[in-house]
């Protein structure tokens, strides 16, 4: 592995050989600026370039990929000049505990760079510190000193990206230390430029990291998983930015900000927030459930697949891509986790709209319809897929639950949703159970012949019939590669979307240990490897960008895999641990959720739940199932 862990699992470094060639990126963000920085060696010499994002600073047209960025030129960047030669860095030493630093040499010089974006401006930062290693004193000068990088017209008004730069000319001693700040700030031309003060924002960004990484604290002894799981916690709750809509969470990765999915928000990071109990995550997923509200007619149309544009306009150019069952499952799971009577009065509407736009997509095979799924056409998924129908399945489950929480919930309907549910679970059987490679399994549609490792969403959904033969399946030679599973059998791509789903299914539905030995072989690639230190989203496609959804997702295999904890009520619960073999233990404390704080222990003798003033409020068995009441 190319990284180490450091700092007891809250920092990884990279000590970088004399000729090791290797560059990657990290995408770091606040409320008004995400900065995706470019790093490494390479043939021609140390690479930092900085790639800043204004999600609120918009672009012609004004659709999903309308945010305003770019590259930094190096031109306008302060890089050293040690007396009237511009300074050769060579890096020496990376680390990364949400913000990037980059250790370099520059003959008798040591050089730091640390970059981190502001926590509510827009803007980025670069903190220089240069220190005289050498006999002789130096004369320091720059490259150059900041300017304008662009003008581009936007639909608001004239964007503006400048370079800032405190650097000034001086001399330093032999053992002196000269630090300077580059700030990077985006702006509509009639506003001025951010002037905070890069100290304070430092140190803002690290309240900020934080704030995200303090609820959910997980000890399993494993350092790679746990140390993953904070990145995992940062990556995912840091994709949040302040627009025109209010607090927008987005996927990032160069193309997706200020906009939210059916998937991506929806399903996948919403009902993960709610966890936490921290109030801007929980605004956010709000926000997200609330964008797709207006589109919920009489008329029963497909809701969009995207809000787009701080929430002006939609994208829905793959069609019903199972959305509306995309939001029943992830808006009736956020709303009972997150234990808030106001969220389920208000969220109640929209889950039913969605659960009657779901009964009346049912086909003939007793399945939901939808034109795609959330991979949108890039893989066949036919008339009727089996993740819209999982989805679905679960959705009419908690929104039973809610309507038998919620104020103004109806028992009525909370019968008909599980009706709704229990015929669901039979016509998946029915329509998608098949013989693939000798294994009793699932096809993905009706008329698919290969292996799909989206088959695991029934085992994520508490459907087991099949269960033993499914990860079979997904753990073979046919999907399993050493990155994760293949999105179908007889393909080169992965997405970590469906692997994680996979490895929670796995764990879910009671194989322990051949789900420890993925997931501790997923998550060291990730964290350690090549590619750190986030969940990526595809490959080939997107060159695995870090997507904030997929970091979700791996906090998910721990609180829905390992744990599998459920929602039955605002203030109720149902767990089931286990326990890999490899693991002493497993603790996950400070957990904000079911309108209380508590913690989880795991040990291998069986597991409690304990709330915060100390009350025991259930214990049991490994894999046995209780439900625990707040």
């Amino acid at each position: 592995m190319r990284w180490n862990i450091i700092r007891g699992g809250k920092a990884i470094e990279w000590i970088a050989a004399p000729g090791d060639i290797h560059t990657d990126d990290m995408e770091m963000a606040g409320f008004g600026c995400a900065d995706i920085v470019r790093y490494g060696m390479t043939g021609e010499g140390f690479l930092l370039l900085h790639h800043p994002v204004f999600p609120r600073l918009r672009t012609r047209p004004n659709n999903t990929h309308a945010t305003y960025q770019l590259d930094i030129p190096d031109s306008l960047m302060p890089r050293l000049v040690v007396n009237g030669e511009k300074a050769a860095e060579t890096l020496t030493r990376a680390e990364i505990d949400g913000t990037l630093r980059l250790e370099c040499s520059a003959g008798e010089l040591a050089v730091v760079h640390v970059c981190y974006p502001s926590a509510k401006c827009r803007a980025a930062y670069e903190t220089v510190t240069v220190r005289n290693n050498g006999a002789s004193a130096v004369r320091l000068t720059a490259t150059a000193r900041g300017g304008e990088a662009d003008q581009t017209m936007g639909p608001m008004g004239i964007n503006i990206t400048e370079v800032f730069t405190d650097f000034a000319d001086t001399t330093l001693a032999p053992g002196g230390k000269y630090t300077y700040n580059i700030t990077i700030s985006g702006r509509v031309a009639n506003e001025r430029p951010a002037d905070a003060c890069p100290a304070d924002e430092y140190r803002a960004r690290i309240r900020n990291i934080e704030r995200l990484v303090t609820p959910m604290q997980l000890d399993t002894g494993n350092a790679i998983l746990d140390t993953m799981f904070r990145f995992a916690k940062l990556r995912a709750g840091e994709s949040v930015f302040d627009t025109r809509y209010g607090l927008v969470h987005s996927p990032g990765g160069f193309s997706y900000y200020a906009a939210t999915w059916c998937n991506d928000q929806v399903e996948y990071s919403g009902p993960y927030f709610a966890y936490t109990g921290d109030d801007a995550l929980l605004e956010a997923a709000m926000n997200a459930y609330r964008m797709y509200m207006p589109f919920m007619s009489s008329r029963y149309e497909p809701i969009p697949s995207s809000v787009i544009a701080e929430g002006v306009d939609y994208w829905n150019g793959a069609g019903d891509r199972g959305d509306a069952a995309m939001y029943l499952y992830g808006a009736s799971r956020f709303a009972l986790t997150a234990g808030r009577a106001d969220y389920a009065e208000e969220l109640l509407p929209a889950i039913e709209w969605c659960a009657e736009y779901c009964r009346r997509r049912i086909n003939e095979g007793g399945v939901v319809a939808s034109d795609s799924d959330e991979l949108e056409g890039r893989f066949p998924s036919g008339t009727a897929n089996l993740c819209t129908s999982a989805l679905a399945y679960s959705g009419c489950l908690c929104a039973a639950s809610l309507e038998r929480s919620a104020a103004g919930g109806s028992e009525e309907k909370a019968a008909e949703y599980e009706m709704l549910a229990k015929q669901l679970r039979g016509s998946i059987e029915a329509y998608f159970g098949a013989t693939l490679h000798g294994m009793d399994t699932y096809k993905y549609y009706a008329e698919c012949e290969v292996l799909r490792s989206w088959i695991c969403m029934p085992l994520c959904v508490g459907i087991y019939d099949r269960a033993a033969e499914t990860v079979k399946a997904l753990t073979s030679e046919w999907l399993m590669r050493a990155e994760g599973m293949l999105t179908a059998e007889g393909s080169t791509v992965l997405w970590d979307r469906s692997t994680l789903y996979g490895l929670r299914g796995i764990f879910a539905a009671g194989d322990t240990e051949k789900g420890a030995e993925v997931l501790l072989t997923y998550a060291a690639n990730r964290l350690l490897g090549e590619r750190v230190p986030y969940a990526v989203e595809a490959y080939p496609e997107g060159g695995k960008r870090h997507l904030s959804g997929e970091s979700a997702l791996f906090c998910k295999v721990i609180t829905e895999g390992i744990l599998d904890m459920t929602p039955t009520g605002l203030s109720a619960f149902t767990i089931k641990p286990s326990l890999p073999a490899a693991f002493d233990h497993l603790y996950l404390t400070g957990i904000r959720a079911y309108g209380g704080i508590f913690d989880v222990y795991v040990e291998k003798d069986g597991w409690k739940v304990v709330r915060s003033d100390g009350r025991k409020l259930a214990e049991g068995r490994l894999g046995e199932c209780v439900e625990v009441k707040l």
